[in-house]
């Protein structure tokens, strides 16, 4: 099954990857002693082919993979309501509309600086090696892995069967007649099955930007983040919730879920998380240490969003049925909250709008809200699939366009003006189960579609006739 997919953008990858550097013996020493190497060498044993070893040895691989899997394995509905003078109180506090005004000197957590970085350049870097030798390739591999500008390439987390859980990314290219071509770029393994992704830039190896993404898993705490300009890298660059190999007391429960993950485009180095244990947190990827821990949810919180225009305020939501909104910079106050129908699934700011989000539910209805609204009731309330709205994409550049996701294995397109969802399209991407849907911020009708046959789909929207009425004449 693909858990998560999202869009790296252009322009942001290396055009051709580095080789990592294996670890150093003391850091090798340190993963032995703490169980982090064995496990990971039990994943990559148990993910062998057929193809890539003897006859027979698959099998005794495996068997020791299996070996090394039990001794890894042996270690260690609420709703409320919101009176309208404290909401009008709130907002007036969050002084939404002159955020450009504010005073960056005052904010701590939410600061543009990059703290302490491992490496103030690639070449100072002892971990990363720039593969110059190109005679490794011969010419049809090289121009396979070669990124072009107008490439643009997809990550996608998969879980492939037990013990096998990857971490690709995919290059996909359009020809001039309408074919559609994708390949696989980079295959990371993961030593959990991963949840949720948040692509980033913060340059964690120096520079002005890096290209790295983070990842949420299922029973696990911690948060890796994974370098995506690097090939064969077996650790990933930071782990959010562990030093040394021990996890952390301001990381997540233990075998609590990461669910989602929200990476902050303004203040670069910062993302939040949403975690079965009811927790939401903030993190400062440069140092590795978490800034704020919210609890005001009862149940386990699934989806977290930054504002577009206010980036110090967060959205969480969760099981219990609320969606709750956040100052970043004051975790202690309530905050504002609104009670949903049913469970929610995904959530998501709209781009155009610093007032308005949308929020998809068990019950397979789409709620949109307007955060000035004083009486807390929902814009409007669509129907928008027969089972879950597992998620939701708003695409940035055409004002109103929602895609949605569903247990239900379709894919809807719907316009939201004037709080009057109308349906445009339907499709069925031969995907199972919906568990992700993405629209593409450089190509703005391609839908990136993952589900439950683990089989990553794009979906060019316009070939719609829907779509194509309304939006033909804007394809790029």
């Amino acid at each position: 099954m693909i858990s998560a997919v999202s869009w790296i953008p252009k322009g942001a990858s290396k055009a051709m990857l580095d080789i990592a550097e294996p670890p150093s013996k003391e850091r090798i020493k340190e993963l032995i002693n703490n169980g982090t190497l064995k496990k990971r060498l039990y994943i990559y044993m148990y993910s062998l082919s057929e193809e890539e070893m003897e006859d027979g040895e698959v099998a005794h691989a495996k068997a020791v993979a299996k070996s090394l899997g039990k001794s890894c394995s042996t270690s260690n509905g609420a709703s409320s309501s919101t009176d309208p003078d404290d909401v009008a109180k709130f907002l007036k506090e969050l002084d939404m509309e002159n955020y450009d005004e504010e005073d960056d000197d005052e904010i701590e957590v939410f600061s543009s600086g990059l703290g302490d970085l491992y490496y103030p350049s690639n070449a100072m870097d002892p971990y990363l090696k720039n593969n110059t030798d190109d005679n490794n390739y011969d010419s049809e591999d090289l121009d396979d892995i070669t990124i072009r500008p107008t490439d643009s390439l997809i990550i996608c987390a998969r879980i492939k069967e037990e013990y096998s859980y990857h971490l690709e990314v995919y290059i996909y290219e359009e020809s001039g007649n309408g074919t559609q071509n994708m390949y696989l770029r980079q295959d990371i393994i993961l030593p959990e099955p991963p949840l949720c992704t948040a692509w980033l830039d913060c340059p964690l190896k120096g520079g002005e930007k890096g290209n790295f993404v983070a990842v949420g898993s299922m029973e696990s705490p911690t948060i890796e983040i994974w370098d995506l300009d690097v090939e064969g890298e077996v650790l990933p660059s930071v782990q959010l919730g562990r030093i040394a190999g021990e996890v952390t007391s301001d990381c997540h429960t233990t075998d609590q879920s990461v669910i989602d993950l929200a990476w902050n485009k303004e203040f670069r180095n910062i993302v939040a998380s949403g975690s079965a244990d009811k927790t939401i947190k903030v993190w400062d990827v440069a140092t590795g240490q978490c800034k704020v821990t919210m609890e005001h949810h009862k149940k386990k919180v699934q989806a977290v969003a930054w504002n577009h225009y206010a980036p110090q305020v967060l959205l969480s939501g969760s099981l219990d049925r609320t969606v709750v909104l956040k100052d970043g910079r004051d975790p202690s106050h309530s905050g504002f909250k609104w009670s949903t129908k049913a469970k929610v699934e995904s959530l998501a700011w709209d781009p155009h709008s610093e007032h308005s989000f949308v929020v998809s539910l068990k019950d397979g209805t789409v709620e949109g809200f307007d955060i000035r609204a004083s009486n807390l009731s929902p814009s409007f309330t669509l129907h928008a699939h027969d089972r879950e709205v597992s998620s939701i994409s708003y695409n940035l550049h055409k004002p109103n366009l929602l895609a949605t996701g569903s247990g239900d294995e379709s894919v809807k397109l719907w316009d939201l003006s004037n709080n009057q969802p109308s349906w445009i399209a339907t499709h069925n991407p031969n995907a199972g189960i919906v568990f992700s849907v993405s629209f593409s911020a450089d190509c703005p009708f391609l839908l990136a579609v993952g589900g439950s046959e683990g089989k990553l789909k794009v979906w060019d929207t316009l070939s719609d006739t829907g779509m194509s009425r309304r939006y033909g004449s804007n394809r790029p």
